[in-house]
């Protein structure tokens, strides 16, 4: 199934201003990552088309649409779950959706890492405890303790992600001195 032009162009038309930015999910765009969605996230307005099977007519992606993007490499039966992941990236990075303005910043692919682990109640959990480290109240030594592993967490699971591999393994192996 491909969606034609004349009823795209017309939604689009009718739904959207000069100011829009009008987005198409296709595995055929370019990757989104947290830069794409943090730059997406500065428009007012944008619009997001989700295909179906094989996508949408050619003509409205030349005539319409601003950016093609693909969530990943791997092929769904449509548009729309990659739309709504779009959409809640976006979503999340207006200020005032999440509890605190600061909070996404210590997420994963901030920074070129991905989050150290989370830990909640109880201590122990079927002979797993959490680390003695986040219980000790030493903020500083709290937040080091993050940043090793961070960095040790994206090393061994996305390396792809690191830009600069040997401050980063550097400052690995001093943290891994203390935290090991």
């Amino acid at each position: 199934m491909l969606l034609k032009p004349e009823p795209l162009f017309d939604a689009i038309d009718k739904n959207t201003t000069k100011k829009t930015k009008v987005y198409y999910m296709s595995p055929k765009g370019q990757l989104l990552n947290q830069e794409r969605v943090k730059n997406i996230s500065k428009n007012k307005d944008i619009a997001i088309i989700a295909g179906h099977y094989e996508g949408i007519d050619q003509r409205v992606v030349d005539g319409k649409v601003d950016e093609v993007i693909s969530i990943g490499d791997y092929i769904l039966t449509g548009g729309e779950l990659p739309a709504l992941v779009l959409a809640d990236a976006v979503v999340r990075l207006i200020p005032g959706v999440l509890g605190n303005k600061f909070s996404h910043e210590e997420d994963s692919h901030e920074n070129n890492l991905l989050e150290h682990p989370q830990y909640t109640r109880p201590y122990e959990f079927k002979g797993r405890k959490v680390p003695n480290i986040l219980l000790s109240g030493n903020h500083e030594k709290i937040g080091r303790w993050k940043r090793f592993k961070s960095i040790e967490l994206t090393l061994k699971n996305r390396p792809d992600l690191i830009k600069n591999r040997e401050k980063f393994f550097c400052e690995y192996k001093e943290l891994k001195k203390e935290f090991e």
